[in-house]
């Protein structure tokens, strides 16, 4: 199942790709904007809740769809840049198994703990 998941993750890392590709930035901003969204990890600065949470919102498809969605509406192609950003990395960290973050600590996500193998 998990190798399905990724395959699923790789996929909309690549549609966020095209979508970026139609945006009219260089292809350069890509490769400096995708690690951004791990800023969220700041939070745990302040603990395991906090650090969740701003985790959690910075890696949320959800927001990274209406983000860009709301940019497409309003014109404004900054949104649409963010929100590509956005899904494109939390479907890349996917891919490698980081998942949404659970307030017991950064390893327990939904899908599953990190570092720790099937076996």
């Amino acid at each position: 199942m998990k190798n399905t998941i990724k395959v699923e993750e790789l996929a909309m890392f690549v549609l966020g790709i095209y979508l970026f590709g139609l945006l009219n930035y260089e292809w350069w901003w890509f490769l400096i904007l995708i690690l951004i969204p791990d800023i969220g990890m700041l939070g745990y600065l302040f603990g395991a809740k906090i650090g969740a949470l701003s985790y959690n919102i910075s890696h949320h498809k959800g927001i990274a769809i209406a983000i860009y969605l709301l940019g497409i509406y309003l014109a404004i192609s900054l949104w649409q840049l963010v929100g590509v950003i956005l899904f494109s990395h939390a479907a890349m960290d996917r891919v490698f198994g980081y998942g949404l973050k659970y307030e017991k600590g950064f390893k327990y996500t939904h899908l599953g703990e990190i570092g720790k193998t099937d076996g």
